[in-house]
């Protein structure tokens, strides 16, 4: 397949090198995951020290680093509790699964009918679920049928989102 944009051979910073040695910016950062620039010292520093260690925890179990790292997660941000992720798209499902069971015990929502609205031209990852949400073709095509109980309105319009309800809760579904 052809990829657009540049391949990159090695970074550091914001400075990124094709394999010709061409210098670039990365003005894209990751899609915001790498704010902190490609190779930061401390990053790889912290990286390389846990690498040494233990690489991985299954999540049958904890390592001595899960702990602090969950308190000072909660602390820091005022949470009671962390749910620790891999992925962006990994944090997506389980919101989606936390708002869906929010729904059914709390709001006494009906088993099977809970409904997720979301906002058009949104991105948050490739598995079916969240391809569910989008609108975007190219992230759709061939890729059905979806996930039922999701539901898209136009990004920043509350009209849309007010006659959804309206119509949803008319017809008895809602």
């Amino acid at each position: 397949p052809e990829f657009p944009g540049v391949c990159f051979a090695s970074a550091k910073g914001s400075r990124v090198i094709d394999p010709e040695g061409r210098e670039y910016i990365d003005c894209l950062s990751a899609y915001s995951a790498m704010n902190q620039g490609h190779c930061h010292p401390r990053i790889v520093g912290a990286l390389v020290d846990q690498a040494q260690r233990c690489c991985l925890t299954s999540r049958a179990f904890v390592n001595d680093q899960f702990g602090p790292t969950c308190e000072y997660l909660s602390q820091t941000f005022g949470y009671e509790a962390v749910l620790m992720m891999n992925t962006g798209a990994e944090a997506v499902e389980s919101a989606l699964k936390i708002a869906r069971r929010w729904g059914y015990e709390v709001k006494g929502i009906a088993p099977g009918e809970a409904v997720i609205v979301a906002a058009e031209q949104n991105f948050h990852g490739r598995t079916i679920s969240i391809v569910t949400m989008s609108t975007d073709p190219d992230c759709r095509s061939g890729f059905g049928p979806f996930v039922p109980g999701f539901e898209t309105v136009p990004y920043d319009d509350a009209d849309a989102l007010e006659e959804l309800f309206k119509a949803e809760g008319e017809s008895g579904q809602w």
